[in-house]
């Protein structure tokens, strides 16, 4: 993560930053819902379409990582 501040932001920042949170979260037992319902709380930071946005890209990373993970698991065992 901090590697990525280094960068200049741009969607493969975004999108990594993302998908690397939602992982910290998984990995704390959190679930989808709960980081959804953070994201979706009402503050000054954000407005409700960006809140809306950000939620669905949480869900993208969330199930993208279970395919990830899936196929990491697949690669020579299936």
């Amino acid at each position: 993560m901090a590697a990525l501040s280094q960068q200049p932001v741009n969607e493969e920042v975004v999108a990594a930053a993302i998908a690397g949170v939602t992982m910290i979260c998984r990995a704390q037992g959190h679930s989808l819902a709960q980081i959804q319902e953070w994201v979706l709380a009402e503050d000054d930071l954000l407005d409700q379409k960006t809140r809306q946005w950000l939620s669905k890209a949480v869900e993208v990373a969330w199930l993208s990582v279970d395919t990830l993970v899936v196929t990491t698991r697949c690669e020579g065992n299936c």
